[in-house]
């Protein structure tokens, strides 16, 4: 057998293989995606180069919920907002919701000094808030109702004085944890969003957005009685 040979079937072998990947991740479709299939295929037909394969599932499409949530186009989004557990030093007990408005981050604390860290889109200028509260309520697919001064200052949340119900256009998206001190609704929520690119900007009316897929997954590892600490913004 000559070297030439060799490689000539070589390249041919790798010829093959690249231009059957198509074809071979048609016929798994509905598995889970091999690091190397995924480099080549994401599962809903875009490409994707270097792309960690778990996230593509975690952020594929949703159809087992109330209202389809459609998959995140990670070409898109910046990683840095994209769910990751993280070192995290701090003060916390594991369970603590700890939000991180200037790096637009959300950190859920875990045990051995590690957090499931998520990116956020936070209130504009003049609409954050910060302090320490807790979860009273918890609601899938929630209504939104604004408050009386956006009513006032917003013609269009005027329509919607009485509710909005739940949907893939309501403003809190999939999952809302509403924020409390002690009995006093603070008005605040963490919640999801139909906006993926406002994640990671300062744009919202105050309250903390994530992506559906991340608030879902919030909302399932926070119970009611979870302590939520929202740092305040650091001014140079």
């Amino acid at each position: 057998m000559t070297k030439a040979w060799t490689d000539g079937a070589m390249t041919m072998a790798r010829r093959t293989f690249l231009l059957g990947a198509p074809l071979a991740l048609a016929a798994c479709a509905g598995t889970r995606l091999t690091e190397t299939e995924a480099y080549f295929e994401h599962p809903v037909g875009t490409r994707l180069f270097g792309v960690d394969p778990d996230l593509v599932a975690y952020y594929g499409p949703l159809d087992d919920e109330r209202f389809p949530v459609p998959a995140l186009d990670l070409h898109k989004i910046d990683p840095q907002w994209l769910r990751q557990e993280v070192a995290f030093s701090g003060p916390y007990q594991p369970g603590t919701v700890v939000v991180d408005p200037g790096a637009r981050h959300l950190y859920h604390v875990n045990e051995g000094g590690r957090a499931i860290r998520y990116g956020v889109g936070v209130g504009r200028e003049g609409f954050g808030w910060n302090g320490q509260a807790t979860i009273k309520r918890k609601s899938v697919w929630p209504t939104w109702t604004p408050p009386a001064e956006m009513v006032q200052r917003d013609p269009l949340a005027k329509p919607y004085a009485n509710g909005m119900p739940g949907g893939p256009q309501n403003p809190l998206g999939a999952r809302a944890l509403y924020l409390y001190q002690g009995d006093h609704d603070t008005l605040y929520r963490l919640h999801g969003t139909y906006e993926p690119e406002s994640i990671g900007t300062a744009v919202s009316s105050g309250c903390i957005r994530l992506f559906n897929h991340d608030i879902i997954d919030l909302y399932n590892r926070t119970p009611t009685g979870t302590r939520v600490v929202v740092l305040p913004t650091l001014t140079s």
